[in-house]
């Protein structure tokens, strides 16, 4: 084979200055990845707004897509392995800076004693298991719901949505985003849900738009069978529902997982992963890898960490920049 050539998206950091002694490289942004630009590239490192198919990839010479994210629902996976097309992500990459987002929040609604709290957490993977470690140690009673796991685990310690719902004072929600299966996840907060609440919870969703169903999450919020709305992966990015803008307590333009550790880590991951793909040497990024998620946090160093209404602030002022917002977000730091 001879010089590779890969195309990695424009905005995803630490990458530049990788590839380019041993690879032909080019950074482009979403909206030039294109079938023509996509013709002669072996390998393609990009986020969610770049969508992986038959109709981007067909006739290419791609081998592996590597998204510099925890979800795969921007590539059709079913298709790229027919067409023998690897695909990898970065899972747990942003865990610990999603958490810090849960907690900021829950924080600056609630203060700084949880302690006479329950929550309830939905898909307990890389989030959920950091969100549950640090819940129990600021002493909020915890309950788990995960479907999967408990079927793969058994009962033990798991939960169903329901008792969730009629349980706890603050619902978040951190499962991927499926359509299909067992236990699909598209509009799981529907408005059977939201109708089956019992304790006016505050609801978080920083995992995938979809998972809620926005409008019936704005009837909710009217009609007073939720309490404070955390909204920071929405329907229809970056159309998003204006309604709930103006409804939820902490609004943000898809962010939440943001930190300067987090793109640090997806980052590793996805080069390693073309890397290794290609056969070329190990990627030296220019950061060092981070420490994962400590053990346990305080209010108080979350508090210190982030403060979600900057960014609530700056996405009500203008909501048609969601995508500059993003794209140019200034990365935080996790709690460390």
């Amino acid at each position: 084979m001879g010089t590779p050539r890969i195309i990695i998206e424009r905005n995803i950091p630490f990458a530049r200055g990788v590839f380019e002694n041993i690879a032909s490289v080019s950074y482009l942004s979403p909206d030039e990845i294109t079938p023509e630009t996509m013709a002669g590239v072996e390998a393609l490192v990009t986020r969610t707004r770049t969508r992986c198919d038959r109709n981007l990839l067909a006739g290419s010479k791609c081998r592996i897509i590597a998204s510099a994210t925890i979800g795969l629902d921007h590539v059709d996976a079913d298709w790229c392995r027919q067409a023998g097309i690897t695909v990898c992500n970065a899972p747990g990459c942003n865990a610990p800076a999603v958490a810090q987002y849960v907690f900021a929040a829950i924080i600056a609604a609630y203060g700084k004693d949880l302690s006479k709290l329950t929550i309830g957490i939905v898909g307990v993977g890389n989030v959920g298991s950091i969100v549950a470690r640090w819940a129990k140690g600021m002493g909020m009673d915890i309950l788990l719901c995960d479907p999967p796991r408990e079927q793969a685990e058994g009962h033990a310690g798991f939960c169903s949505l329901d008792e969730i719902a009629s349980k706890a004072d603050i619902i978040t929600i951190h499962t991927p985003y499926t359509k299909n299966g067992l236990h699909p996840t598209h509009h799981l907060l529907d408005s059977s849900f939201f109708d089956s609440l019992r304790r006016m919870p505050m609801v978080i969703n920083a995992a995938r738009g979809p998972i809620a169903d926005n409008v019936a999450w704005v009837n909710a919020i009217e009609s007073g069978k939720t309490g404070k709305a955390v909204v920071d992966c929405w329907e229809d990015e970056p159309h998003i529902n204006r309604r709930l803008l103006e409804l939820a307590y902490i609004a943000t333009p898809h962010i939440a997982g943001y930190s300067r550790e987090g793109k640090i880590r997806a980052t590793a991951m996805a080069l390693e992963a073309v890397a290794e793909n290609l056969g070329l040497p190990h990627p030296e990024i220019s950061e060092p890898m981070p420490p994962s998620a400590p053990d346990t946090v305080t209010a108080d160093m979350v508090a210190r960490s982030y403060d979600p209404f900057a960014d609530t602030e700056a996405l009500r002022s203008d909501p048609s920049a969601f995508e500059q917002l993003r794209n140019n977000y200034r990365l935080r730091r996790e709690v460390f």
